[in-house]
């Protein structure tokens, strides 16, 4: 997924989401509408989406699975305000997908087979098996280290534990699939529906891949250090499952009515991506990375990757710097950067200085630019590498220069793209691609959303998705 990317990209800066289910202690009340989040929950899993249409939506669909299927226990099931597709449960069986999920996904088939698959990791006791496997695999380890006297030894054995754990995670993704395709069908919904949710997750993966650009594209394998099976694996799983082919209901019609006008961007108070632009509503803020970056945006900063492998990653604090810029980059960054400058960037106190080059970053341009944002800073990090790592790296120090402060009228006027659901009439995938608020990918974002591979898939749709701002 694109998060386990993002956090290697971080690591050479030098910082998934995930299907990740905690230990979940079977519960013995009948399901019911879902309470608001506990504090300590809605502190670890961030804000949920305001919207009672959609919430009453993933509340019927969740109680379905859990009455009809006859699973033990209380869930409680909730949208969080995310625009990444994703779901996962967490301890007490609190079940989460997020707003970029139900974007993707088609009808309540699909949403039943999103929950269904993170109830069966909670039936099986998914997380209380990894950390049984976990604590075997610490023992192991210690234990080859004290019989050999090697502590090398035993960070072999550790190494080789964990990365069979994350196969082991892998095996888990299976079974949940096979466990929530159980409770979906038992409720009536179509059992393809597993199949189809996968293949629309598995485009949107591939989309990511084709902007990230062949240096980061994954070629639709796990890696050894990778919990998810590939989404051919899953599916060749499904393939051999009768209850994969049964009947049932989609309610499609129905899902979209209620999709139409969700917000598909991030929440005002973590700003936009909108395309190589980012814009802060409520930080006031603005800044246009180079044309040829995707920009991913997380509540801790932004990051940018470049088709080059070029990076930037930005972020704020409201750490208080007195005195001059240049002198707390002299004094509070390490290594020290050299060739410290001060500067201005539109009308604002600016320093620029560069990482120095050393065996952790080889022949690698790396820059840092902090700017003055009232009492506190923002920052940039910049990296090049390749052949052109000279040039790029001014390009990207060109892009820190484009920040700027945003008037009150400029952020008043910001808002979120929306989901909207239209007829499709006698217009083709081209023609309502070109409508989409993006530069670039318009057309693969146009049928990916819709869930088809090709044109001529669209065009057999009589409604369908659109972006607009």
């Amino acid at each position: 997924m694109v998060f386990r990317r993002i956090l290697l990209l971080l690591a050479l800066l030098g910082a998934a989401v995930a299907c990740t289910p905690e230990n979940n202690p079977p519960q013995t009340a009948a399901a019911a509408a879902s309470p608001p989040l506990p504090d300590v929950i809605a502190r670890e899993v961030g804000p949920t989406y305001a919207s009672p249409a959609l919430q009453a939506l993933v509340d019927r669909v969740g109680r379905k699975l859990v009455t009809d299927a006859r699973i033990p226990g209380s869930y409680s099931f909730h949208i969080l305000d995310r625009p990444q597709p994703n779901a996962h449960a967490l301890g007490n069986n609190y079940i989460f997908v997020t707003r970029g999920l139900l974007a993707l996904i088609d009808d309540e088939a699909e949403l039943a087979a999103a929950l269904g698959h993170e109830i069966g990791h909670i039936t099986l006791h998914h997380a209380a098996q990894r950390a049984r496997e976990r604590r075997q695999a610490m023992d192991a380890a210690v234990k080859a280290a004290a019989i050999t006297g090697s502590v090398t030894v035993g960070r072999a054995v550790a190494r080789d534990g964990l990365l069979a754990l994350r196969r082991y995670s892998r095996d888990q993704e299976l079974e949940a699939d096979h466990a929530g395709l159980g409770y979906m069908v038992k409720a009536g919904y179509r059992g393809d529906a597993m199949v189809t949710l996968i293949e629309k997750l598995r485009r949107e993966s591939l989309l990511q891949d084709r902007m990230l650009g062949p240096a980061f594209a994954s070629d639709g394998h796990p890696d050894a250090k990778s919990t998810h099976p590939a989404a051919d694996d899953r599916l060749a799983a499904l393939a051999t499952m009768d209850l994969a082919r049964t009947p049932g209901t989609s309610n499609r019609a129905g899902y979209l009515a209620l999709l139409d006008g969700m917000s598909i961007d991030d929440r005002p108070e973590e700003g936009f991506v909108h395309g190589p632009l980012f814009v802060h509503p409520v930080m006031k803020l603005s800044f246009r990375a180079p044309s040829d970056f995707v920009l991913f945006n997380d509540p801790d900063g932004v990051l940018g990757v470049g088709r080059d492998r070029s990076m930037l990653y930005f972020s704020c604090t409201d750490e208080r710097v007195p005195g001059r810029l240049s002198d707390w980059m002299r004094n509070k960054l390490t290594p020290t950067p050299t060739d410290i400058q001060e500067t201005s960037i539109n009308g604002i106190e600016a320093a620029v200085g560069a990482k120095p080059r050393g065996a952790d970053t080889g022949l690698a341009q790396l820059r840092h630019v902090l700017v003055r944002n009232g009492a506190g800073i923002c920052f940039f990090n910049l990296l090049a590498d390749g052949p052109d790592r000279d040039r790029r790296i001014e390009a990207l120090i060109g892009a820190a220069r484009t920040f700027r402060l945003l008037s009150d009228a400029e952020a008043a006027a910001l808002r979120p793209y929306r989901v909207r659901v239209i007829p499709r009439g006698n217009a083709t995938a081209a023609a309502l691609a070109a409508r989409l608020p993006y530069a670039d990918f318009r057309l693969e974002r146009l049928l990916a959303l819709n869930g088809v591979d090709d044109a001529a898939q669209f065009a057999q749709r009589t409604t369908v998705k659109i972006i607009e701002p």
